[in-house]
Formats: C-alpha cells, structure tokens, sequence
C-alpha cells in the first residue's frame, strides 16, 4: 500500500497538486493500477484540498474509471442493435458458461474483465468484440472460447 501511495503522490507531483488537474491524475492513477483505489482517492483529495465526495463523484460519473479492480485485459462484446440481432446474447451466454462472468465482472486471478458497449460502429461485422483496442469480427460462440482462452493464456 505504501508503494501505491508514493506511485500516486508522484503522478499529482507531475501534474500538480491543484483542483484543475484532478481528471487527468485520476486518469493516471486509473491507467497505473487499473482502477481507482481507495487510498488513492483519498491521497488526491488530500493533496488537492479537495472533499473526497467530490473526488468520488467525479470516479462514478466517468465510465473509463473503476473503483474495483480490473482485469489486466478487457473484454468488450457490443450489444448494439446489429450486434444484438446478429448474436451477442450467444456470445455472453459463452463467457457465463466458460467463465461464469456477467458484464462487469472480472476473473479471480485478474486475467480480464467483461464489459458491454453499445455500440462500437461495426455494425456490418456483427456481433463483434473488441480486447486491446483489435476488434474481432463476426463472432461466434465457439469463437469467442477461443478467443477467451489466447487472453487467459496470455495473462498468465
């Protein structure tokens, strides 16, 4: 814990210890541990002189940040309209069998988490999933294990 303080005291030193900085440390510290925690936030609301309600409202308002840990890789299925007629249902209900994960939920050993989107504008491709910013085409449920597999491999 103590090293995660120093890692966040060193992002608000690069940023500087003022209210107007507060979204991009709190983007830092996000992008550095993968989510926000506690301590952090009440590391920053400390150091910019501000209330922690206020530093939390604005960690619950933005979707990019998570107040619990994340998986090293996310997983994103669109539920989009295109995605949704074409499939993704079947796509989740793979993850829940393989996995037993709901969106928003993350594996035990931190491997990868599991979102939906709306929509990622890719719609003649559908149903689609993106990890690591790839976006994978015309998925399948059988292709979605594998996929799901290469990440968990890949964590590891």
């Amino acid at each position: 814990m103590e090293q995660m303080l120093q890692d966040a005291d060193a992002v608000i030193d690069q940023w500087g210890a003022k209210p107007e900085s507060l979204l991009q440390i709190m983007l830092d510290v996000n992008h550095k541990f993968n989510y926000l925690p506690k301590e952090s936030l009440l590391k920053i609301s400390e150091r910019l002189r501000m209330p922690v309600n206020q530093v939390y409202s604005v960690a619950n308002f933005f979707k990019v940040f998570s107040l619990t840990p994340r998986g090293r890789t996310m997983v994103h299925v669109c539920t989009g309209t295109a995605c949704h007629v074409k499939g993704a249902p079947k796509l989740l209900d793979r993850i829940r069998q393989d996995l037993g994960l709901e969106p928003g939920q993350t594996t035990e050993d931190l491997a990868l988490t599991l979102e939906t989107v709306n929509c990622v504008g890719a719609c003649a491709s559908a149903p689609v999933v993106v990890v690591r910013g790839e976006t994978y085409s015309e998925m399948t449920p059988n292709k979605m294990a594998s996929l799901i597999k290469e990440i968990k491999a890949k964590s590891t």
